[in-house]
């Protein structure tokens, strides 16, 4: 992209912060410039975070079926899915699957327990509930 070309869109997302980029210049050499937003990152931004809600809300289902635990619902609502999870714990992305199941995530561990603690900033009281449905 050229230095002029940089978007100045005024993103709602960067709440009047600016974003370095790297652009041409008239020499067609790279330097940094900054932009307010670009109004297609906003659009795919918000498809992204209304895609975890939805999986926030289609987990909330599964935990009050007693088909998955609360661990799942967490891991949407922080905007988090397996993988990025597993790397935030030090588990592996089988053992972040395996603590989904109920039953395995009701007998873990104190040690295991507080790696989701510290990765969702949240007591082990909080991690074992759903919020209520309004939050």
């Amino acid at each position: 992209m050229k230095l002029d070309e940089v978007p100045q869109d005024d993103s709602k997302s960067f709440e009047g912060q600016r974003k370095r980029l790297y652009a041409r210049n008239a020499d067609g050499e790279y330097t940094t410039a900054l932009s307010s937003g670009w109004e297609a990152e906003d659009v795919v931004l918000d498809q992204a975070v209304e895609e975890y809600n939805r999986f926030a809300r289609e987990a909330r289902q599964r935990v009050q079926q007693g088909l998955s635990s609360p661990l799942e619902y967490h891991m949407y609502a922080h905007r988090m899915d397996i993988t990025v999870l597993a790397q935030a714990t030090g588990f592996f992305r089988w053992q972040v699957k395996r603590h989904l199941k109920p039953a395995v995530f009701r007998h873990l561990k104190p040690g295991k327990l507080q790696r989701y603690e510290e990765a969702f900033q949240m007591t082990a009281d909080q991690l074992r509930t759903l919020p209520p449905d309004d939050q």
